[in-house]
């Protein structure tokens, strides 16, 4: 693993400004993958509470990490900016940080806990593994399905010094797009009112810079470890299905696709990928738990797939 160390520069003043169901039926990608009609027997149950005894997503709930959580999405609403966005594109864009196989990086993962989560508070490295192997048990012939639940965090390794060691607010969290209207579906959108761009008549309109049916990929996203994730993977060449990177990508994006925000901005194949996404984001949110997965036992199978998906190493 080759790592290059370089410590982004923020604006001046950036840290003081801060202290449904899914429609399965005839769903196939690139006329490959075609998702089951109905579950498997034994298929993967939601439960109705999380590690801590609460419901999940629930950011009003009085816990051990809810102050925590809301003061960490004050200071990412205020801060994620049309030209914050823009320069981070760029500068992780260029890939020139670290060179390193997939399952290095998952590793890497092993230091850090996500604090914008209300759910969890494990290592991420688990909760990659957990989502992985409940999608794997219910759509055992999907392997393009398990890796990108195997990889879809690995971005969080933005936190890390080899990587910049990024504040927790430009890396984790819920994301949602910059250059438009923040959607009041978002969590804790009132914090949004201390953003420059909230005032800013090119970019608080419903379409702001964007257009009717643009594509998502026309789209500026909060910046963090989804879209970093999505550029690793499309730079490198990886061969995963247009579905995987779309779930790499906007997998945080909740104000679309549990709330239904901002369709108005998607064109036809991102229609078709939200459903896999849909179907995704009940196990990456309802299969975080306290119960490990063995490390070893599972490793040779996920080292099989990264050799069929992706380059033995990566730019980063």
């Amino acid at each position: 693993m080759t790592i290059h160390i370089e410590q982004p520069e923020f604006e001046d003043g950036i840290e003081e400004r801060n202290k449904d169901p899914v429609d399965e039926n005839e769903l196939a990608l690139d006329g490959r993958f075609v998702v089951p009609e109905t579950m498997p027997d034994g298929g993967f149950v939601t439960p109705q509470t999380n590690s801590f005894g609460h419901t999940f997503r629930d950011y009003q709930v009085e816990s051990e990490r809810q102050k925590g959580v809301e003061e960490f999405y004050r200071t990412n609403h205020i801060n994620q900016t049309v030209d914050f966005v823009r320069r981070m594109r760029e500068e992780y864009g260029k890939l020139m940080r670290v060179e390193m196989s997939i399952w290095e990086c998952c590793e890497l993962l092993n230091e850090f806990v996500d604090e914008s989560d209300p759910d969890l508070d494990e290592p991420q490295i688990q909760h990659l593994l957990q989502t992985a192997e409940a999608i794997r048990k219910d759509y055992p012939d999907e392997d393009w399905l398990h890796l990108t639940a195997l990889i879809h965090d690995l971005g969080k390794v933005l936190l890390h010094p080899a990587f910049g060691e990024l504040p927790q607010w430009a890396v984790v969290g819920d994301t949602f797009p910059v250059g438009c209207a923040f959607d009041e579906s978002i969590v804790h959108h009132k914090y949004f009112q201390e953003n420059p761009d909230y005032k800013n008549p090119a970019y608080n309109t419903k379409y702001g810079i964007y257009s009717e049916g643009c594509g998502l990929e026309n789209v500026l996203m909060s910046w963090g470890h989804d879209d970093y994730m999505y550029l690793v993977a499309k730079e490198n060449n990886c061969t995963l299905p247009s579905a995987g990177l779309f779930i790499i990508r906007y997998h945080s994006f909740y104000a679309l696709h549990r709330a239904d925000a901002y369709k108005h901005l998607l064109n036809e194949e991102d229609i078709k990928n939200l459903k896999w996404l849909k179907i995704f984001n009940k196990y990456d949110l309802y299969s975080k738990s306290k119960v490990g997965i063995d490390v070893d036992k599972v490793k040779p199978y996920y080292l099989s797939l990264i050799k069929k998906y992706f380059p033995a190493k990566l730019k980063w």
